[in-house]
C-alpha cells in the first residue's frame, strides 16, 4: 500500500502527539516514512524525540522554496521558469516527480533523518511562524512549500507520507486538504473538539476526502457515547490516558514496544482504515483536484503577481500516477 495521511483538528487535541505516535508505529513495522511538521506550531520534532536544539535545527521548507521549484520544474516546457510557480502549479510532461525513497536535491536540503527505536524516518517542516509572517496568507505562503511537493509525489507500494496539518479549518484556505488518500481528525469529546470535524466533514464532502474521526482523551462510557451521538460512523478509533505518552511528553520515553496494548491496537487501526482506501485511489480524480485548485489561484491572484497565464501551465494529457514513475 502507497498512503498520503494527513492529521488534523483543532489546536490542544493531541493531533501531533497521535500523528507522533502513528509514525513510530509505521517505522516500528519497517515502512518507509517522510513525516512533514505543517503545523503553524511547530512540534512534530519533539514529539518524535528530538531535543530543542536539534529541533531548531531542522531546515524550513519555505527557505529553501526556490530549490524546491527549480528541481520539480525539471524541462517541463510549459512552465517558462521557477518564478511562474506557484504552490498550486501542477507537473506535467518533463516535470521531476519525488518519491518517498529516493536521493534527491530537495531531501538534501530539506529533510532530516529521525532515529526512532524501530527504524529512521524522514523529516520535514514547513518552518516555525515567526513575528515576520503577518497575516495568515503569509503563513499558507510557507506551506505552499509542502502543497507543492505534495502535487508531485508519486508514493510507491508500502511507502506513507504522514502529515501533521495545521490546527483549525485553516487547511481550507488551499487545495492541500485534498492531496490525502485519509485524513484522521483529532477530536476530544467536548463541543468545541467536534465543531472542527463538522466545518471539515462539510468542506471535504465536496471532494470525496476520505475523513475519519480519532476520538482523543476520553475517560470512559460518557465521553464515548457524546462522540459517537456527535460524528456517528465516521468515529473509527478512541484513546485515553497514556503512561508511555506521558512519559515521552517529559522527554523520557521508554522503548516504543512498551506503549500499552490498547493504544497499540489503535494504532493498527488506523493504518488498515488507511490502507484500505488504497482500493479506492483515483489518480484522475486526484489530478483533476488539483489542476481546479490551481486555476482558481490562477484567476484570483497568481496571474496578477506572477505576470503569466498560469491555465498555460496545465498540461491536458497528464495524469499523475505511478503509472508515469518511470518515464517522469
Amino acid at each position: 500500500m502507497n498512503m498520503k495521511i494527513a492529521f488534523v483538528g483543532k489546536g490542544g487535541s493531541g493531533k501531533t502527539t497521535l500523528s507522533s505516535l502513528f509514525i513510530r508505529h509505521l517505522a516500528a513495522e519497517g515502512a518507509p516514512v517522510v513525516a512533514v511538521d505543517a503545523d503553524i506550531n511547530q512540534h512534530l520534532g519533539a514529539a518524535l524525540g528530538l531535543d530543542e536544539p536539534e529541533a531548531a535545527a531542522l531546515p524550513a521548507m519555505g527557505e529553501h522554496l526556490r530549490l524546491i521549484k527549480d528541481h520539480l520544474r525539471g524541462s517541463n516546457p510549459r512552465i517558462a521558469s521557477a518564478d511562474t510557480m506557484i504552490k498550486t502549479t501542477p507537473p506535467g510532461e518533463g516535470s521531476r516527480l519525488l518519491r518517498v525513497q529516493e536521493d534527491n536535491p530537495v531531501y538534501d536540503a530539506c529533510a532530516r533523518p529521525v532515529e526512532l527505536d524501530g527504524g529512521t524516518v524522514r523529516l520535514m517542516v514547513t518552518g516555525p511562524f515567526t513575528d515576520a509572517d503577518l497575516g495568515v496568507a503569509c503563513y499558507h505562503s510557507k506551506t505552499g512549500a509542502v502543497e507543492l511537493c505534495l502535487n508531485h509525489l508519486v508514493d510507491g507500494p508500502g511507502e506513507y507520507v504522514v502529515v501533521d496539518m495545521t490546527a483549525g479549518s485553516d487547511s481550507f484556505a488551499s487545495g492541500m486538504f485534498t492531496r490525502f488518500d485519509m485524513t484522521f481528525l483529532v477530536a476530544e469529546p467536548t463541543r468545541k473538539g467536534v465543531s472542527v470535524y463538522r466545518q471539515y466533514k462539510d468542506y471535504a464532502r465536496d471532494f470525496g476526502v476520505a475523513l475519519r474521526v480519532v476520538g482523543n482523551k476520553v475517560q470512559g462510557p460518557d465521553d464515548l457515547d457524546f462522540l459517537r451521538a456527535e460524528v456517528g460512523d465516521d468515529l473509527l478509533v478512541t484513546v485515553g490516558h497514556s503512561d508511555w505518552v506521558r512519559a515521552m511528553e517529559k522527554g523520557r520515553p521508554p522503548r516504543f514496544a512498551a506503549l500499552e496494548g490498547s493504544d497499540r491496537l489503535a494504532l493498527r487501526t488506523l493504518r488498515e482504515a488507511a490502507d484500505a482506501t488504497y482500493e479506492r485511489r483515483d489518480w484522475e480524480r486526484y489530478t483533476r483536484q488539483m489542476v481546479h485548485f490551481h486555476l482558481k489561484n490562477a484567476q484570483s491572484w497568481g496571474n496578477e503577481r506572477t505576470g503569466a497565464d498560469l491555465a498555460a501551465q496545465v498540461d491536458p494529457g497528464f495524469v499523475l500516477g505511478e503509472s508515469v514513475t518511470a518515464g517522469a
